[in-house]
């Protein structure tokens, strides 16, 4: 009956992973889960395609805290305490497998996320964590010794301890009752997303992929480089996903309207393509510029870039004028498309802003205002770019924070 108790608000990967590891760390705890929907760990589910991108295959945390736009500092040092080593190790313990894929990302070898949402219902059951669904939080108050958690259908739940894992909100007035508990939160926007390019020609290539190129938001020096697909609406792939987490901000600031600049050809710049343009007008003379790709680009796509070029399909390598040479070159090298507007990439919708990094230990994950209460997972102004970074950061903080809270509660 003198259980103390702790109340994780939020069913997701970062809620359910400290749960289970207070819970094991100290069977004195009485552990329950508060999810204010009727599904647990969703973006669990549909992660990586439905296969959840548990991590990334990168052992370095210098190496690693390269991939987070923003709370990079701050994980360098919680890394130290829960790592990609450790996450790989806790699911191999508990009989489930990861394999790495080509680009290091890291999946079950069963290829599906029920795997991993098996696996953590599974710790849950073990070790006795409550799950209290449907119930949405209104309110989070400290008073005589205890927090009170109101929800939204009246009813009330006090605890000892408490773990905010909600996720990231989309909306700032949605972080209301958090900003009530004396905390500063950073205003969020949207990351990971792609570019709508309504009206562009080059939207009649939707399916088209290359496997790599350069992509940098004009006027700044957001760039990235890496594989990128054309959509019905404009531009997708991990190139631009890293580039919309980069930019963020700024974007948001601009109302989603920019312009960027695609070198289809990373390897050149246009000055050697040019050189390497002179050189097939010798080398393929007679040959039809439409009939031969020299570059290895989608067929598709060097179409369209020979039309943007005014480039006559029909016309030889030997007579090409100089203006359009130069104009094909630029196309290649450095083409400058209009974006106005987004769109969340599937379903993995992911925040940048959160709770600020300044009121939290990365030791403890508890805040540095109101003790007793803790942070884990999106919630927290983190945020990484697409690849098994944001749900590293979930093991990683929830983990810390059971790790705090079963030592709090030995010692009270």
């Amino acid at each position: 009956m003198n259980k103390k108790q702790l109340i994780i608000i939020g069913g997701g990967a970062a809620g359910f992973f400290c749960a289970v590891n207070a819970a094991r760390m100290n069977p004195a705890l009485q552990v329950v889960i508060i999810e204010k929907s009727s599904k647990l760990l969703s973006k669990v589910k549909v992660s990586g395609g439905g296969r959840c991108n548990v991590t990334h295959a990168c052992f370095s945390i210098a190496e690693m805290i390269k991939k987070y736009p923003r709370g990079a500092s701050f994980l360098k040092k919680a890394f130290h305490h829960f790592f990609t080593t450790d996450t790989i190790a806790w699911f191999k313990e508990r009989g489930v497998e990861l394999k790495t894929e080509a680009d290091g990302r890291m999946f079950p070898v069963s290829n599906t996320s029920q795997t991993i949402i098996d696996c953590l219902i599974k710790e849950a059951n073990k070790y006795g964590v409550e799950i209290l669904m449907n119930r949405e939080v209104s309110s989070l108050i400290f008073e005589n010794e205890k927090w009170q958690i109101n929800f939204k259908n009246s009813e009330t739940v006090a605890a000892d301890y408490v773990c905010v894992a909600s996720g990231g909100y989309p909306k700032i007035n949605q972080f209301d009752w958090l900003q009530k508990t004396n905390h500063t939160v950073e205003t969020p926007v949207p990351s990971l997303f792609t570019f709508n390019m309504p009206g562009n020609s080059i939207t009649a290539l939707m399916g088209v992929s290359v496997e790599a190129a350069a992509v940098k938001i004009t006027g700044t020096k957001l760039a990235t480089e890496g594989p990128l697909l054309i959509t019905h609406w404009g531009v997708s792939g991990p190139a631009v996903l890293k580039l919309s987490a980069w930019a963020a901000k700024e974007l948001a600031a601009k109302n989603w309207h920019c312009s960027i600049v695609i070198n289809w050809l990373p390897q050149y710049n246009e000055n050697s393509v040019k050189e390497k343009i002179q050189q097939l007008r010798f080398t393929i003379a007679a040959q039809k510029i439409s009939n031969r790709n020299p570059f290895n680009l989608p067929a598709r796509l060097w179409e369209y870039l020979l039309t943007q070029s005014g480039i006559n399909a029909d016309m030889r390598w030997a007579d090409l004028p100089a203006k359009e040479q130069n104009k094909l070159a630029k196309n290649l090298c450095a083409q400058e498309l209009e974006v106005k507007g987004k769109t969340t990439f599937k379903e993995e919708f992911v925040t940048a802003g959160g709770v600020a990094l300044a009121e939290i230990d990365f030791n403890t994950m508890q805040s540095k205002k109101m003790p007793g209460l803790f942070f884990a997972g999106e919630v927290v102004d983190i945020d990484g770019v697409t690849g098994g970074f944001n749900f590293q950061n979930a093991w990683t903080t929830g983990w810390i924070a059971a790790k705090a809270i079963s030592n709090i509660a030995q010692q009270q």
